[in-house]
């Protein structure tokens, strides 16, 4: 039976409240709660401190008040859904890693269809769900790029608890979930917020590869291996060691966190990941064109900054595994590729690789190339080749 806004009582929105939370589950929704438009008053402080401390990584929201007050975003609020949808966390049959076919990892984050697709999706029938049975109901759904602050809701709204990982971790699922929101002017009934459950640990904090997670709930973006596999710059020494064969995002703070022992979720199909494309061979994809990239990345996460992020992180993670065979098309990057980021890392990686034929491209590169930041790799590159030569000939003549 459809109610209107103005007709509808307080028995009318608990009854919708109680039929929404049970047709969740067929909607593709794995856990969902309910709190109210009031502003985020606590996270402003905290925005801004994270701000003043140069913590923001730029992909969020610039506007701290939009951030913080629904009711910038959506004319008079009544309240807020949050919805949470489970992903998997373990591969099946993981292709491995060998000598001359090494192989680059994607973040659980980007396994199966685009997390944004599927949660809109997810959204979009919840809409539909409310629509008939309040049909002047006002709704807007949000998924990550959104103004509000995903984690502040869904804490708010009952779906978890904030962990020292900055990931908001269910009793149910773990950490590994999805969220989204939708404000709506129906005067829904708030849940009740879940008490912090990490205690004293502080595994995730001492896991942290690069120190990012400066304090419980801290989180110096700029340090953060996830943020900086996304960044389109050069990326630090310090980093590129740090950041392994990882290729886009990073899942060492999820991974350690005891709550999550065990928990591995496979009953979304679209979510379920695709082994050669999360675990990809690295040196193909130096030389994939952006066709080619869109047609076999385009629908998952981890494509959204295009082809150059993952082409130079692959780039680190054949320096890192000091693969030989990478030698000829890292060369070839290194003396022909319009990108000078690219360049510059592929220069790091052969001298981080090391030998003759390194030094003969790192030599050759020297004399033709004019970008100063890429010339300043190459030197320090070959540097790093003349000695590791000079060690090995030490330890030969021992």
């Amino acid at each position: 039976m459809a109610v209107s806004i103005a007709a509808g009582t307080d028995a009318d929105w608990r009854r919708l409240q109680q039929e929404i939370v049970e047709a969740a589950s067929s909607l593709g929704i794995d856990k969902i709660g309910f709190t109210s438009a009031e502003p985020f008053t606590e996270l402003k402080e905290i925005l801004l401190r994270h701000r003043e401390k140069g913590f923001e990584s730029g992909f969020e929201e610039p506007d701290i008040e939009k951030r913080v007050h629904p009711s910038l975003s959506f004319d008079a609020p009544q309240s807020i859904i949050s919805i949470a949808v489970a992903y998997p966390s373990k591969l099946p049959n993981p292709p491995r890693s060998e000598p001359g076919a090494y192989r680059g990892i994607i973040s659980r984050s980007s396994w199966g269809s685009d997390y944004h697709d599927v949660l809109r999706d997810r959204l979009a029938k919840l809409e539909a769900f409310i629509a008939q049975r309040v049909p002047d109901a006002r709704l807007m759904s949000m998924v990550d790029t959104g103004a509000l602050v995903d984690r502040a809701v869904a804490e708010r709204a009952g779906i978890g608890w904030t962990g020292k990982n900055c990931a908001v971790i269910t009793p149910e699922w773990g950490s590994w979930v999805y969220l989204g929101e939708m404000i709506t002017n129906i005067p829904f009934t708030s849940d009740t917020s879940i008490m912090d459950q990490c205690g004293d640990c502080t595994i995730c904090i001492d896991a942290c590869p690069t120190g990012a997670l400066v304090g419980p709930g801290q989180l110096n973006s700029s340090r953060c291996i996830s943020f900086i596999t996304q960044t389109k710059g050069y990326v630090d020494d310090e980093f590129k060691l740090k950041i392994g064969n990882r290729l886009y995002g990073c899942d060492t703070c999820q991974i350690v966190c005891p709550k999550n022992k065990g928990m591995n979720w496979t009953h979304h199909p679209e979510l379920e990941p695709d082994p050669e494309k999360v675990k990809p061979l690295l040196i193909p994809l130096l030389t994939m064109s952006n066709k080619d990239f869109k047609e076999q990345y385009g629908r998952i996460a981890a494509s959204w900054r295009g082809k150059k992020p993952i082409q130079r992180n692959a780039i680190i993670a054949l320096g890192n595994f000091k693969d030989r065979t990478a030698v000829p098309v890292l060369r070839e990057l290194l003396l022909t590729d319009p990108r000078s980021e690219i360049r510059a890392t592929a220069a790091w990686a052969l001298g981080h690789i090391g030998g003759e034929d390194s030094a003969a491209a790192l030599d050759k590169a020297r004399i033709a190339e004019q970008e100063p930041a890429v010339m300043q790799d190459i030197e320090k590159a070959l540097d790093v080749v003349s000695h590791s030569t000079a060690d090995k000939g030490e330890k030969e003549q021992i």
